[in-house]
């Protein structure tokens, strides 16, 4: 049982530091920056954009 515990300490030392560092890169590369635009952006529509079927709609009307 003791054996075990002389392995399992630093794993979850060193697991500890790791988890640290990468959430720390994630704080210091703005990952939460914008928590709640995504969120919104997801429920308006792209107006910018043509829709698939209306490029061929438009040109089939020119002519």
């Amino acid at each position: 049982m003791e054996d075990s515990l002389y392995l399992l300490i630093p794993i979850s030392v060193l697991l500890v530091f790791v988890i640290g560092a990468v959430f720390w890169w994630a704080l210091r590369s703005g990952q939460f920056d914008d928590l709640e635009g995504p969120a919104y952006r997801i429920l308006f529509d792209d107006r910018d954009e043509p829709v698939h079927g209306e490029e061929e709609d438009a040109g089939a009307a020119e002519k």
